[in-house]
């Protein structure tokens, strides 16, 4: 790992400790002034969203390698793709839905 990738993750999770607890209000808060469910909710929905932008990214490169080296079966593989990426999809809005129901 890259110094650089390692600074990029320290301030990551520097950003997901301090971000919490700045933009805290008091409405609906605890006795310790923090909601913990809607901290590990926006945590929650971060971690899938990201997981989702991977897949994507993955798949989309996938498809892409899979068409340039079979321009024949380009018609099969975007079929796969589009089914392949919403499902991915629907993975990050069922946790917003869970986040929105909490």
């Amino acid at each position: 790992m890259t110094r650089k990738t390692l600074w990029f993750l320290v301030a990551l999770l520097m950003a997901m400790i301090v971000a919490p607890v700045a933009l805290a209000q008091t409405a609906g808060t605890t006795a310790a002034g923090i909601d913990w469910v809607d901290v590990a909710a926006a945590i929650g929905l971060g971690i899938a969203a990201a997981g989702c932008g991977i897949g994507q990214g993955k798949a989309t490169a996938s498809a892409c390698e899979g068409t340039a080296r079979n321009p024949g079966a380009s018609g099969p593989i975007r079929i796969a793709f589009i089914i392949g990426v919403a499902l991915i999809e629907s993975l990050t809005l069922y946790a917003l839905v869970i986040v929105l129901i909490k």
